[in-house]
């Protein structure tokens, strides 16, 4: 059954990437039907109630969707295309005669000069008089028309509330220091880690603690490693207003008192410039070490997902990890984030 997961379009790979672990994390058996602009298509296997359960549980945990839809149909992106989709479809299968329904239409970027109120109202009166009831302000099944490369269409089965994102900005919360990763981008690279419920996240270079905030949200139990103590304590207070299982540890990332293999996941974004070896002999000191101990610690077959304005790649194929991918992040016009997916082999 095809499903569709309406990107926000922060960044070309990353919502889909994000797309595929929570999917993944959630158990679902998946594979790629299409990536279209701000559109990922999967066929997804299985009974359709206990799909979107899981599709449910994967909005949740999603920071770069909006919406996730049970695609009904496709068309190239026409009015007379898609008003001939609106005819043909059984409606029968997605509301029954009790149930009221609205039509919504986002539309990507220009590829279309489709009137976005014109084609909700020309779509939704085929609905009616096809015997279904419309109901703007509360309505009980809320179809989806995405404008872009393609027309995709079909009720929304989960949407993502990335509302509760903009309330753990960063000076927003308890502790602030500014140079930290918006709550969207952390939660996506805690996903990206396909770190589950239970299992152990570690943010070696931690900071105010943006990642374990929602590694500890999505159920995570998140350790934190910081140099500095006033930091390491403001990190502590960030984790004590969000809640979850938690530990920070006011230490050095070159030199972790934990056993070998006993993390599960590993997301973090570790300082680089000239403050960066203050606490170290030198950058090169600092970043080759850690690598060592990331390595170290992570469990075999699991990931460490690693932010950083510098080229990280010799430190990890130097220490044995596996270079997954890649992905570039423009944050400004001085500022370009580097995002690599890193693998400890088995």
């Amino acid at each position: 059954m095809l499903y569709a997961f309406e990107l926000s379009g922060e960044h070309d790979s990353i919502p889909v990437i994000e797309a595929y672990a929570c999917m993944e994390i959630a158990g679902l058996k998946f594979r790629e039907y299409a990536i279209l602009d701000q559109c990922l298509i999967v066929d997804i296997e299985g009974n359709i109630n206990e799909i979107e359960t899981c599709l449910q549980y994967v909005a949740e945990r999603v920071a770069m969707s909006h919406h996730i839809i049970r695609v009904a149909g496709m068309c190239d992106t026409s009015a007379e295309n898609i008003l001939k989709l609106a005819d043909d479809i059984d409606y029968s299968k997605y509301l029954n005669t009790e149930q009221t329904f609205v039509v919504r239409a986002r539309k990507i970027k220009n590829y279309s000069d489709i009137k976005r109120e014109l084609i909700e109202g020309h779509v939704g009166g085929r609905i009616f008089r096809k015997g279904f009831r419309a109901n703007l302000k509360r309505p009980e099944v809320k179809f989806r028309l995405i404008l872009g490369e393609k027309c995709v269409f079909g009720p929304i089965v989960a949407s993502v509330n990335r509302s509760v994102y903009e309330k753990r900005l960063p000076h927003k919360k308890p502790f602030f220091y500014p140079g930290v990763l918006m709550p969207r981008v952390a939660r996506a690279l805690v996903n990206i880690s396909k770190v589950k419920k239970d299992e152990v996240l570690l943010d070696p270079f931690c900071g105010t603690a943006g990642i374990l905030v929602e590694g500890a949200l999505v159920g995570a139990r998140v350790i934190g490693i910081e140099v500095r103590s006033m930091i390491a304590s403001g990190a502590l207070t960030n984790l004590d207003y969000f809640g979850g299982y938690y530990n920070i540890i006011n230490g050095d990332a070159c030199r972790v008192p934990f056993k070998d293999e006993c993390i599960d996941a590993i997301v973090t974004d570790p300082p680089y410039g000239r403050s960066a070896a203050i606490k170290a002999e030198s950058l090169h000191h600092l970043y080759f070490n850690s690598f060592r101990e990331m390595y170290r610690l992570l469990r075999k077959g699991k990931f460490a997902v690693v932010v950083s304005e510098i080229d990280i790649s010799f430190f990890a194929k130097e220490v044995g990890f596996e270079i997954i991918d890649e992905y570039s992040q423009r944050v400004h016009r001085s500022l370009t984030r580097r995002i690599i997916l890193l693998y400890k082999k088995k």
